[in-house]
């Protein structure tokens, strides 16, 4: 039985496996007349994958789902694997990048903008800080290196090249990648490759971002419904003025935060020099915070989270981060925060650092975000150097941390 593909068409995710397929020699044919929301729906393709979800890779020992995980299968026991286990590791971490830190701020940006979701600006933002801070990570290391992991193609190559074409063909033109030269010279050289040549076809980058056009957008007006003709025989009834039936609206109430004294501290202007600090952190940004810091007007928070004996898996642990930071997006006016993930192996330690604006934690912050709860708080101690100093290292990312490497350092911003 040949492996076959059950998907509508090719794309980023279906391309993974045709590329490794070509490397290694595999056929993988399409399923003939796949109907996207027909053929998903059936009751054979329900056994292949429950969720119904594309692309499926039927194959002679069984079926499987998850477009990294097909890859991995066509691939698996060959040279895109590496030659020993450390290749193997660094593979999979790379994989594991590419999707976490990658993939995930694309489809965040992308998604929305073609109508897939509802658009929402601060997500939007959210997403293209954590792409920037992505390929700005994969930049400096692709600075000194042709491929991810040793010297030639492997399936973390294949699945990175595939993840980040959605970005140049729809989101990132020119005067945004050129500030990630090596970036772009890694993904062109990947995507010219014969075998990725053959899949994906010529590729041309976009010369800006994907309009809005499409989307969905929260809170539109139903159009009003068109008045009914009032019939000649029927005696008109007054009109009211809708002024007079309708009570005006009342002024959204202000946060009580914005009802604060003016603080000397600007937190864009934080935020933009802790973003464009690229050297000498601890002399330019570190500096920078603590002229800038109004112990009146803000306040310093340690959390450190309450069920760390769980956090065994580390994408379960970062996408945990991920989706707290995401929840604190109704805080971002008011809060900038750095959340580090600790530790070789598990269990994984969660410990954050928070600014927040006033001298509490902002009670809508406590009322509408529930991960509060999962993390014990503990306001800095401004009077101790030892905090102070904890306080440069969680801003600075510093490792190791407390003595221990970081698995992930995420920004709040």
């Amino acid at each position: 039985m040949a492996l076959i593909f059950h998907t509508p068409g090719k794309n980023k995710n279906v391309n993974k496996a045709l590329i490794a397929a070509e490397y290694v020699g595999v056929e993988i044919k399409l399923a003939e007349n796949f109907q996207m929301g027909v053929s998903n729906k059936t009751p054979e393709f329900l056994k292949m994958n429950p969720i119904g979800k594309i692309p499926v890779l039927e194959t002679p020992d069984g079926p499987i789902f998850e477009s990294n995980a097909i890859a991995r299968y066509v691939a698996h026991g060959s040279f895109l694997f590496g030659s020993s286990p450390i290749d193997y590791g660094q593979i999979e971490q790379w994989i594991d990048f590419s999707s976490f830190e990658l993939d995930a701020h694309i489809r965040g940006w992308l998604y929305p903008r073609m109508g897939y979701g509802t658009y929402i600006k601060p997500a939007e933002e959210n997403s293209i800080s954590g792409l920037k801070r992505g390929l700005d990570a994969l930049n400096k290391y692709l600075a000194s290196h042709t491929f991810l992991v040793g010297d030639g193609v492997t399936l973390a190559d294949i699945i990175t090249t595939c993840n980040l074409l959605l970005a140049f063909q729809h989101l990132t033109p020119k005067n945004f990648t050129s500030e990630y030269p090596h970036v772009e010279r890694y993904f062109w050289t990947m995507i010219n490759q014969p075998n990725f040549s053959k899949i994906v076809g010529e590729v041309k980058q976009t010369d800006t971002v994907v309009p809005l056009s499409s989307a969905k957008k929260p809170d539109a007006k139903p159009k009003p419904e068109p008045k009914k003709e009032v019939k000649k025989e029927e005696a008109p009834k007054p009109v009211v003025q809708a002024t007079e039936e309708e009570e005006a609206p009342k002024p959204k109430p202000k946060n009580p935060l914005d009802l604060l004294p003016p603080s000397k501290m600007v937190l864009d202007d934080w935020k933009r020099l802790y973003s464009n600090t690229k050297t000498n952190f601890r002399e330019v940004a570190i500096k920078g915070f603590w002229e800038m810091f109004d112990s009146e007007g803000y306040s310093l928070w340690f959390c450190n989270y309450k069920y760390n004996d769980e956090n065994t898996v580390s994408f379960v642990t970062m996408n945990k981060v991920g989706g707290f930071l995401q929840r604190m997006d109704l805080a971002r006016k008011y809060a900038f925060g750095k959340m580090l993930i600790i530790g070789n192996e598990p269990p994984f330690k969660v410990k954050g650092l928070w600014l927040f604006r006033g001298q509490e934690i902002p009670k809508f912050v406590m009322d509408e975000c529930y991960d509060m709860e999962l993390y014990e708080w503990t306001k800095v101690d401004l009077s101790n150097e030892a905090q102070k100093e904890r306080v440069n290292q969680m801003i600075e990312d510093q490792e190791p941390f407390e003595g221990e490497a970081l698995l992930d350092a995420k920004c709040f911003k």
